[in-house]
């Protein structure tokens, strides 16, 4: 295609991470989002209707228009088909943006292809492009201009190797020569699974000397969650050093300390003629937040507007049909690099340790702590105090009750105003249930805020109250059993909702908050005893979280309280752990003034589902609650009505 149009129809190939080169496409004035390639999956079928493009699943299947592909596909050395799906591309005259790593070889036999067929072709290491590296490179090149870098210091997880090396070789105007040998096989601390979670290298690049730690472990099914850190690089000359603390930066300067020497041939501890730079600060921010960036922006505006560098990149060889060879010199030496120090790693060690327990700053601060003891042993005196459960090793977060046992002192706190308006919209949906029918079943009672509401209404019915986190329970039984109005018609049981044994005849059921806990196979068997329970025309009222599909939910606050002296906040984050299943994790922190003194998390999968579906697996009639109630719950429905021929599928 002639790279003379005004814009470029384009193609994303991949959809994972690829979900950045769609947006960063679909923004770009000088390109055109034609379509996504892809397996065919659900949720590349749902990002391609909301761009309002077609979603290929076959290479035969692109138009004959298309003027670059952006090939987000792992490739051959990866267990992928990126590289053959790259050259197939660039046989049919389309330009090609490949995300990395590629094996050198690969890399050559791609830019034969290319160049055969006058065509350019590129590969994103995509760091490089991230704003505070950017910072850094820039830094970098000013520095060496006026000192010889002396020593390098740089560490990486093995998953994004590939992009260190680039890193480096633009830091230190290229990487020949290079040599890296392990300095210390086989030895150093191992972490608790027996392993040896980062491995030292010693060499030199581009002729400087070299350190470097290598995170040699790789999780097979979740690369990026399971890094101890990412790309980290300090530049040591004569005048300072200067650190890229993190990709995603700051990029600080630590200017050297020098003082001289009076006549006495003591250190001079003030600055004046003879040294004026003991005025410098010891550190200093050079770019980046001297706060750092949240991983929110990571995610929404330093990796999008990375792959948008990318893309620039492309189109300026494009536009100025430059030899795809040469141009690709640095890119050789990099995945050459790359490639000489796999080999000399090794396979990465596969694990697959529980979710980590994420520590914020505020965590770190406080009161200084004890000088340590001379024994050795560490000392414990924590700026911000947690429960000795919220520091156990991760609990599984699909057990009955997960993410609500260490969290149940708080929950009063953060639910009374939601429970202010669920409960009655709960009773207006059991208006007219005739206790004679049999209990009602409130299934995943919690702390017994709308359980209490329902025993009052309906004082002539018995209530049997399910709730298997201890916690929560135990506030629900104070709770019934401090009224003599519930105590006697109210039994609380711990069973899990899966593990209900139900009455044979029920009046009613409610069930908030509780069925996306349950995996689809125990919610729908869960959805057909109830149905088949329930007295003719009896009400089974839901309500859902209104997380009908994955999505990535930013650290949100959603209540904050006082009790005494004492101010409480509670925060809610979450992101996709599957198809139709999301991990959320919920923490209450605790301030006394304006100091934060405690800190509890927990976290528990959540499977997506919409009213609709719960509707259809019961096989009851959905409606919504009473009119005054739907604006304040929108997410509670009232089902009743079996509907026998879903029942006998």
């Amino acid at each position: 295609m002639s790279a003379s149009r005004s814009t470029l129809r384009t193609v994303v190939a991949g959809t994972n991470f690829g979900r950045f080169y769609v947006d960063a496409v679909s923004a770009h004035p000088d390109l055109e989002l034609a379509g996504i390639l892809a397996t065919g999956s659900p949720q590349s079928h749902a990002l391609a209707r909301r761009h309002g493009v077609p979603c290929w699943t076959a290479l035969d299947q692109l138009p004959d228009d298309l003027g670059l592909a952006c090939v987000v596909v792992p490739s051959a050395v990866m267990g992928g088909q990126g590289t053959e799906l790259a050259q197939a591309l660039l046989r049919r005259g389309v330009h090609v943006l490949q995300e990395h790593p590629v094996h050198p070889d690969e890399l050559a036999d791609t830019l034969r292809v290319a160049r055969r067929g006058r065509v350019q072709y590129r590969v994103n290491t995509h760091y490089p492009h991230v704003e505070p590296v950017r910072a850094f490179l820039d830094a970098a090149r000013r520095l060496r201009a006026e000192q010889r870098v002396l020593h390098v210091d740089a560490a990486s997880p093995v998953h994004v190797l590939a992009p260190l090396f680039d890193i480096l070789g633009r830091a230190l105007g290229g990487l020949r020569p290079w040599r890296l040998a392990e300095s210390a096989p086989g030895e150093g601390p191992v972490d608790a699974g027996g392993g040896t979670p980062v491995r030292g290298l010693q060499g030199t690049i581009a002729g400087v000397p070299t350190t470097l730690r290598v995170q040699n472990q790789i999780h097979p099914g979740d690369r990026d969650n399971h890094a101890l850190f990412w790309h980290r690089v300090a530049l040591t000359t004569e005048g300072g050093v200067l650190t890229l603390a993190d990709t995603h930066g700051p990029v600080l300067w630590h200017p050297r300390m020098h003082s001289p020497r009076d006549e006495g041939h003591r250190l001079v501890f003030r600055s004046g003629p003879n040294a004026p730079w003991l005025r410098l600060p010891t550190s200093s921010v050079i770019a980046g937040a001297p706060d750092g960036h949240s991983f929110d922006e990571v995610f929404s505006e330093l990796w999008p507007a990375a792959v948008t560098r990318a893309l620039d990149g492309i189109l300026e060889a494009i536009r100025s049909d430059s030899d795809v060879l040469r141009e690709s010199r640095h890119d050789l030496a990099v995945f050459g690099a790359w490639r000489d120090l796999m080999a000399t790693l090794g396979p990465p060690e596969l694990i697959r340790p529980p979710d980590p327990r994420v520590l914020s700053a505020a965590e770190l601060l406080g009161p200084p702590t004890d000088e340590p003891p001379c024994d050795g042993t560490a000392a414990t005196t924590p700026a911000v105090r947690r429960d000795a459960g919220a520091a156990a090793p991760a609990a599984d977060a699909s057990a009955p009750g997960a993410g609500y046992t260490r969290p149940a002192e708080f929950f009063d706190l953060g639910a009374q105003d939601h429970t202010g308006r669920t409960g009655p919209a709960v009773l207006a949906c059991l208006r007219g249930l005739d206790p004679a029918a049999g209990p009602l079943l409130d299934i995943g009672a919690g702390s017994g805020l709308v359980t209490r509401q329902v025993a009052l209404a309906h004082p002539e019915c018995e209530i049997i109250a399910a709730e298997p986190s201890a916690g929560m329970r135990a506030v629900l039984a104070g709770r019934m059993a401090e009224d003599p109005r519930t105590a006697e018609r109210v039994t609380v049981v711990p069973e899990a909702a899966a593990d209900l044994v139900l009455p044979d005849r029920i009046s009613a059921a409610v069930a908030c908050g509780v069925l996306g806990h349950l995996p689809p196979d125990q919610r729908r068997s869960l959805l057909r005893n109830l149905a088949a329970a329930l007295a003719p025309e009896a009400p089974l009222v839901v309500e859902l979280m209104g997380l009908y599909t994955p999505v990535v939910m930013p650290p949100t606050r959603l209540r904050r309280a006082r009790l005494g002296r004492q101010r409480y906040e509670w925060w809610m984050a979450g992101e996709p752990a599957g198809e139709e299943l999301m991990r959320l994790h919920t923490t209450w922190r605790v301030f006394d003034g304006e100091r934060q003194v405690r800190e509890v998390r927990d976290s528990y999968l959540w499977h997506t589902v919409t009213l609709e579906q719960v509707a259809e697996e019961a096989g009851l009639r959905l409606a919504a609650p009473p009119d005054g109630h739907r604006a304040a719950v929108p997410h509670l429905g009232v089902l009743r009505g079996a509907e026998r021929a879903v029942l006998t599928r």
